[in-house]
């Protein structure tokens, strides 16, 4: 069996981990017990190594789903000639004080049969540690099929009668009539003596514990605009992405899914970019999300503190330095892609946009009450100086080539919004006893400001350029009014603008990153298309126009709501990790953008497509 295409996996996970669960009824790809962690079910990555659980009709079907309302709930419907099948997946979470103990790691599947006569079908081969354990499946008798791996132990649970297959695995079939049901429990845990669910009737209650605590938390978001569902549905995702313990928010939930199909820019993106600090702690913001805004950049105060004045460009869910790149070459790669990387060498890279948007997301933060110690504090003056300090260095930029160092105008943006931020807090009089050097502050932003408006202008393409003396644009350029840098209005951005649209649009509304990424056949950057959205909005160009892209926009995610980081323009597939968080990020900031900016009483143009359109059931 092959692995489904990118796009056409769907996300369920529990603030630890998250599984992708594709149309097919199979879990490709499940990272216990935390984002990071090696796979226990891998066949997205390779089909005879990785691993996959899978809980599909016996012949042909015809397949919906959806998420239930406002919740991380995964419904999938298969239709066959016999009658009706209908598989809820889930990680369960418990937002109240239970009175029974409940498993360290779960994850549920529940099936039942809606209407006729169908068998089911059940094949269940977990794969530790990439596909590289030979760990085997044991029948534990009521105490279900056990795992043991590495201190961990990994138990289903079901009362779907189940035999050892010929691949170390589980397999078994089970006809099932209207109204029957079927569960299935898989839990982990390194601690005993193990919690082991009861599967049935206790199995449901778990489904409506977490609808309940997912539709809760949907329920604060305070966007009314017309977008509504698509807003919740990207806030969810990011909710999906954040580590609970810790406040973090992981890129993406996988590895080395590939930029170009059989290509070698495939790169482990289960870490947290503080390049995405900015967008994410607004993005949270926006949409009344205190709580998640403000565990954000806790994480974020906590991780830079263990390496101030360098700000490393990732840390692991705990805040913790990762570094090293690892290959795994028994694994062939999604489609052939090799290699499968683990870890990310772009670790020792110099990121210099990193300060500036760190130091934003603070500020948000400030702006709002929150309250800075006095070591936090003293960090923030250290940055600020190592700023005016190292501003003038070339740096890989905030898409992190693996080609060297150049002086790319985004950086210095970003430097220069970094010392905007610092003086706008010491003005707040946030700063309070902290002695803060203001003059060498004010100095060093006015000498950004003019090498960014001559150096990093091009006369004679009448264009901000992607690098100092420069003759190439970056989408990255349209956030220099995002960041207060120059107003979209103005004749600059306007001509900017109309420059990136030329060389770097494609389709309905979609952006390549730069012409790098023309020339060497990347997709189009989920989150530079929306960042023009929002760039329009915010007076770049006619209102309608980018209300128009957007909704094209909603358009090019798959059947649940869910977006990678690229898109092939011409097929409309997805590329590269999946879902992730910078585009969901990009799809709230613009949608956000559109509703502050949105003429007064002006009627809403909608797309006509409802999230979960052809779905089984209302």
């Amino acid at each position: 069996m092959r692995p489904a295409r990118i796009h056409d996996y769907a996300l369920i996970g529990d603030g630890h981990s998250a599984a992708l669960v594709s149309r097919e009824g199979a879990i490709d790809w499940l990272c216990w017990p935390r984002f990071d962690s090696a796979s226990l079910f891998g066949a997205l990555l390779d089909p005879k190594v990785g691993g996959t659980w899978r809980l599909h009709p016996m012949g042909p079907s015809r397949v919906t789903r959806r998420y239930l309302r406002d919740t991380n709930v995964l419904e999938t419907c298969f239709t066959t000639d016999g009658g009706v099948l209908v598989v809820t997946d889930l990680m369960p979470i418990h937002e109240e004080r239970l009175s029974f103990p409940v498993p360290e790691r779960e994850l549920l599947r529940c099936v039942r049969c809606e209407r006729g006569e169908v068998t089911l079908e059940v094949l269940y081969e977990p794969r530790p540690d990439y596909g590289r354990a030979k760990a085997p499946v044991r029948d534990g008798g009521k105490l279900g099929w056990r795992l043991e791996h590495d201190g961990w132990l990994y138990t289903l649970r079901t009362d779907v009668p189940l035999r050892l297959g010929a691949r170390r695995g589980l397999y078994g079939r089970l006809t099932m009539r209207a109204g029957q049901r079927a569960h299935f429990s898989l839990t982990a845990t390194d601690d005993g003596p193990a919690v082991l669910p009861p599967v049935g009737r206790f199995t449901w209650e778990h489904v409506e514990r977490s609808v309940k605590a997912w539709r809760g938390w949907a329920n604060r978001c305070r966007y009314a605009g017309p977008y509504r569902e698509a807003v919740v549905r990207s806030a969810l995702v990011l909710k999906l992405l954040t580590f609970a313990p810790s406040g973090g928010v992981v890129a993406a939930p996988t590895t080395s899914l590939p930029e170009v199909p059989g290509g070698k820019d495939n790169w482990d993106y289960r870490f947290c970019w503080v390049r995405d600090a900015a967008f994410t702690a607004r993005a949270f913001y926006g949409l009344g999300y205190e709580k998640e805004a403000e565990s954000f950049v806790s994480w974020l105060l906590r991780a830079t503190w263990l390496t101030q004045p360098r700000m490393e460009v990732f840390y692991d869910v705990y805040g913790r330095v990762r570094t090293g790149e690892w290959e795994l070459p028994h694994l062939r790669g999604y489609e052939g892609s090799r290699p499968v990387r683990v870890g990310n060498a772009v670790a020792p890279q110099l990121q210099l946009d990193a300060y500036g948007e760190a130091i934003d997301a603070i500020t948000q933060l400030a702006r709002r009450g929150g309250r800075l110690e006095r070591d936090e504090l003293k960090m923030l003056r250290r940055f600020g100086e190592y700023i005016t300090q190292a501003w003038n260095q070339p740096d890989e930029g905030i898409w992190e080539p693996r080609s060297g160092r150049r002086e790319h105008t985004f950086s210095k943006v970003s430097c220069w919004m970094a010392l905007e931020r610092l003086l706008e807090l010491h003005g707040r009089g946030v700063f309070r006893d902290v002695r803060v050097p203001v003059e060498c502050f004010h100095r060093v932003r006015e000498q950004l400001r003019e090498e960014i408006r001559t150096r990093g202008w091009n006369q004679r393409l009448h264009s901000y350029v992607r690098k100092l003396d420069g003759d190439e644009v970056d989408a990255d350029l349209l956030l220099l009014s995002w960041y207060g840098f120059e107003d979209a209005r103005s004749e600059r951005m306007r001509s900017t603008y109309q420059r990136i649209q030329r060389r770097l649009g494609v389709g309905d509304g979609l952006l390549f990153r730069n012409e790098n990424d023309v020339r060497e056949g990347e997709g189009a950057f989920g989150v530079c298309s929306f960042w023009r959205v929002g760039f329009l909005a915010r007076g770049g160009g006619d209102f309608a126009e980018a209300e128009t892209s957007f909704a094209r926009l909603l358009r090019c995610a798959n059947d649940v709501g869910l977006y990678a980081e690229e898109l092939d323009p011409e097929t409309g597939e997805a590329r590269g990790n999946f879902p992730q968080a910078f585009t969901h990020v990009g799809l709230i900031s613009a949608a956000l953008e559109l509703e502050e900016a949105r003429p007064w009483r002006e009627p809403v143009w909608r797309t006509g497509r409802e999230e979960g359109a052809g779905e089984a059931r209302a």
